[in-house]
């Protein structure tokens, strides 16, 4: 077990030229540790000041081994070093490292690389390990306790030095991913419609609100000439940048195919293949899409593996689920059925992202599909943006502050008389 106890040792009578040589390298050691302090103000790099604090040791300090450790990707590895053999350096002692926690003895340690060194010495910042340096070599007729204080002190101020340069570090690529989020954010949002159509027979509203400022989900609404829209709601696997790479893409082939005006079968099909040849099938889409003749009130749709969109009118809920699987999974998707009907007026339509019904609250409870067609049929009357106002309300009622876990997209349709 570590100890904290030092060796002591027997002094020699005490001569004049002794002390003219002790007071000699005591200087030397206050020149060299200025050096290494105007050194660290003059913003050296980490290896400059490895090399310093190795130099120092050896030359003004008299240190025949040593081995300084730094955390590393959650293991401790030595960054510079005197006299200890590269096999030894190989093993790592991370395990090993916490059980000391003062500078301690290491007269009694056992293990291969530990055993070669006299003294360790750890370096705390903030209550958490920084550093640690092992010391072997040193000779009996030295003052053994305080050349370890001295070196204490230099290490302190070495390790310090080099921890608050990583941690400068950490924050300038937080700052800079930050930002660069930001911009991902604002070119996202650029992709996802300002304003949505309406005319006298319909209006859309939307609510989105990716989870991580940029993310997977993408609605779109394509109006063609005066009687004939188009409309879609799409979420991609995964969060974050990716998701939001993969999404920017679909939306540029989704505009290009779906002003071809091909019959959605064909459709589907050819959007299948644009996202395969993207994905290499890693990743996949659900989509729903549908388009609206406003004259005969026709609506046809094909849902790809989305959650079912909900329809209310006539005082009863339908649930748009015909259509085929999933996007990007298959070379050729196995059977496609187009979903049609007549919308008898008025109606309203719910399209949204599985991250509206992943809304936890505290008890850790879902917001269950019932809960959505409930609140449909009890709130068809409204317009959409209203209607989409009193669910946001809904959902923060239910989830009593607690953070979305994931995108979270609604496109909502309504159908006038």
């Amino acid at each position: 077990m570590p100890t904290t106890s030092i060796p002591n040792v027997q002094k020699e009578p005490v001569s004049f030229q002794s002390i003219e040589r002790e007071l000699i390298l005591k200087q030397l050691q206050v020149n060299r540790l200025l050096s290494l302090t105007q050194a660290i103000n003059n913003n050296v790099s980490s290896s400059g000041l490895y090399k310093m604090y190795s130099s120092f040791l050896n030359s003004e300090m008299g240190i025949k081994k040593m081995a300084l450790y730094f955390q590393e990707n959650e293991r401790w590895k030595s960054k510079a070093e005197i006299n200890v053999a590269p096999s030894l350096l190989s093993i790592d002692i991370s395990q090993e490292l916490p059980l000391y926690t003062n500078v301690s003895s290491l007269d009694e340690s056992d293990h291969p690389l530990i055993s070669q060194f006299d003294v360790i010495i750890p370096v705390i910042h903030k209550q958490e390990p920084v550093a640690y340096v092992f010391i072997g070599g040193l000779k009996e007729e030295e003052d053994m306790l305080s050349k370890v204080q001295f070196i204490t002190t230099v290490t302190n101020i070495v390790a310090v030095a080099i921890e608050n340069k990583r941690l400068f570090k950490r924050q300038l690529e937080q700052e800079r991913l930050k930002r660069e989020m930001e911009l991902a954010s604002e070119m996202q949002k650029m992709l996802i419609p300002a304003e949505l159509p309406s005319a006298a027979g319909y209006e859309f509203a939307s609510i989105y609100q990716p989870h991580l400022g940029v993310g997977g989900d993408y609605f779109d609404v394509i109006k063609f000439d005066e009687t004939h829209f188009a409309f879609c709601i799409a979420d991609i696997s995964g969060k974050g940048v990716a998701a939001a790479l993969l999404m920017a893409n679909f939306q540029a082939n989704f505009h290009s195919l779906i002003r071809k005006r091909y019959p959605l079968d064909e459709f589907i099909k050819e959007l299948n293949q644009s996202v395969l040849r993207i994905t290499n099938g890693e990743k996949f889409i659900t989509f729903f899409v549908a388009e609206y003749n406003t004259e005969s009130r026709e609506l046809t749709y094909i849902n790809a593996g989305h959650n079912p969109p909900i329809l209310a009118m006539n005082n009863e809920i339908h649930f748009l689920k015909k259509g085929c699987t999933i996007l990007g999974s298959f070379s050729e998707l196995p059977h496609i059925e187009i979903g049609q009907g007549v919308i008898e007026t008025p109606a309203i339509l719910l399209t949204y992202t599985d991250g509206l019904t992943d809304v936890t609250n505290k008890d850790g409870e879902f917001l269950e599909d019932d809960v959505l067609y409930d609140f449909t049929m009890q709130n068809a009357h409204l317009p959409a943006k209203e209607f989409n106002q009193q669910l946001l309300k809904k959902i923060e009622i239910f989830k009593q502050g607690r953070a979305y876990p994931d995108d979270f997209t609604v496109l909502t349709c309504k159908i006038f008389e």
